[in-house]
């Protein structure tokens, strides 16, 4: 879950990070499936995005980690965001 900085663009940059996110599922092979989904919610402890994204195994996820692409959105990332939230976990 990700909750970003107080901005009046924040809708514009929640859509571009949905945007950039989802486009990793096309060039991460390690990925197997990511699903994005931006918040609807007004509650002030409501966060902006929240994601999933299915790996076959840990070697995946950490392929993915390290890949520069998924690297270039944490960048991004890392200008907008506020906090996050985060669970790996195994089914």
């Amino acid at each position: 879950m990700i909750k970003l900085k107080e901005d009046k663009n924040t809708p514009e940059i929640a859509n571009q990070l949905k945007n950039a996110l989802l486009e990793l599922e096309n060039t991460i092979e390690s990925l197997d499936r990511m699903d994005v989904g931006i918040n609807i919610s007004t509650r002030p402890s409501a966060f902006n995005i929240v994601l999933t994204a299915d790996f076959a195994n840990d070697e995946a996820l950490e392929n993915y980690r390290v890949h520069p692409e998924h690297v270039k959105v944490l960048d991004y990332l890392k200008l907008v965001i506020a906090k996050a939230h985060v669970v790996d976990y195994i089914i």
